[in-house]
């Protein structure tokens, strides 16, 4: 593998999530919250592609035939979902920890996903792709240059397609409940996770792709409902949230 450039890989958080990798598909360790995020993310990736495509919605593999990519695909949480509807995987990650659980997990389940340790840069210096989805899941609130790895997976995605982005907002709420709350108070996922000042705005976001031939839409909220215990979507995009990138040209 290629040497990685700076714009997409933070050695330290490489690293802290290379420790923690043999917890990636237990559902109440170190990446529950994940767990718990999974059915609303996968919700609205489906809906998304099928409007983006005009796939059945009823087919069993309603992508068969499309090639997606998942960048930073950590464990695998939703490459696997994926897989299972049809599309033809591509997940990358720096983590080769996090990838050999996530390569073992695949083999007992029966998929074929093409791991590889990589990064978004080097996928283009590859010439890899272009990718019909690219997915970008709480991804880039851990990288060294945001700004540079969101026009490099925006590269990626082919004429036609779509990139789906998922982050959090740097507001007074996130820092009181994604960062104090969630690591400090609640001890939903180790101290230490976020670095708040790192949280990109929705404004920020398109601010980086301001002059690039795509079309941004968002931000689509997400929050915790109280009552049930589950993550939905909602109006209110103040601390975690999706957008879509899709080319112009």
């Amino acid at each position: 593998m290629s040497e990685f450039a700076p714009t997409s890989v933070d050695p330290a958080e490489v690293a802290r999530f290379s420790a923690q990798a043999a917890e990636w598909w237990d559902p109440r360790g170190k990446f529950a919250p994940l767990h718990q995020l999974n059915p609303v993310r996968l919700g609205f990736i489906r809906e998304q592609a099928l409007s983006r495509f005009g796939r059945d919605a009823a087919a069993r593999q309603p992508f068969e035939g499309l090639r997606l990519l998942d960048i930073g695909c950590g464990g695998g949480l939703v490459s696997e979902p994926m897989t299972r509807l049809g599309f033809s995987v591509t997940a990358v990650d720096a983590s080769e920890d996090g990838l050999n659980a996530a390569r073992a997990h695949a083999a007992d389940t029966g998929l074929a996903i093409d791991y590889r340790c990589a990064t978004a840069e080097a996928l283009l210096n590859e010439g890899a792709g272009p990718f019909d989805v690219v997915l970008n899941m709480e991804v880039i609130e851990h990288v060294a240059d945001p700004a540079a790895y969101l026009r490099d997976t925006a590269r990626l995605i082919a004429p036609g397609g779509l990139m789906i982005l998922a982050t959090l907002n740097r507001t007074l709420k996130s820092l009181a409940l994604a960062k104090v709350g969630a690591e400090y108070l609640l001890r939903w996922v180790p101290a230490g996770t976020h670095d708040w000042r790192r949280f990109p705005t929705p404004g920020e976001l398109r601010g980086f792709l301001a002059g690039e031939p795509y079309a941004v839409e968002g931000p689509f909220g997400v929050a915790l409902d109280p009552l049930s215990g589950r993550w939905r979507r909602s109006p209110d995009a103040d601390v975690n949230y999706m957008m879509t990138v899709a080319p112009t040209a």
